[in-house]
């Protein structure tokens, strides 16, 4: 199966494609000579990971009907001093909220996730040491 993206030149050193039939602009930030239209590319792959892998986790834990009252994935991603700048490591929080919530489905959830589903977190861990962390909010 192969994909393809498109990405536009649309000035100065901001882009724009569509994906989907949503459309996204990247752009770059003032301090860049950018006019801060849309994010940077980079922080998208941390965005790419926390997507990929909380649509499993919610997914998993419907099938094993887990209700909790809120998810979120938080991804931290350390970059590189030197050119060209890139995250050495990524760590993925998931913080769930809700009372009494089975840990051990938890840790089910993300595992299987990681190990068999997400292909962003496949990718990333040929490449750089990956890390998770299941935090509880009630």
């Amino acid at each position: 199966m192969k994909s393809s993206v498109n990405l536009k030149w649309t000035g100065n050193m901001s882009w724009e494609t569509e994906l989907f039939g949503h459309k996204l602009v990247l752009d770059a930030g003032t301090e860049n000579g950018g006019e801060d239209k849309g994010p940077r590319p980079k922080p998208l792959m941390l965005t790419a990971l926390a997507g990929c892998t909380g649509m499993d986790v919610v997914s998993i834990l419907k099938k094993m009907r887990v209700e909790f009252e809120d998810l979120q994935v938080i991804v931290e991603g350390d970059m590189t001093e030197e050119h060209p700048k890139y995250y050495e490591k990524m760590h993925v929080i998931y913080q769930f909220k809700g009372k009494d919530l089975p840990m051990d489905k938890l840790q089910k959830a993300v595992s299987l996730s990681e190990e068999k589903y997400c292909g962003v977190s496949a990718l990333y861990k040929k490449a750089i040491p990956l890390t998770t962390e299941i935090r509880i909010v009630e």
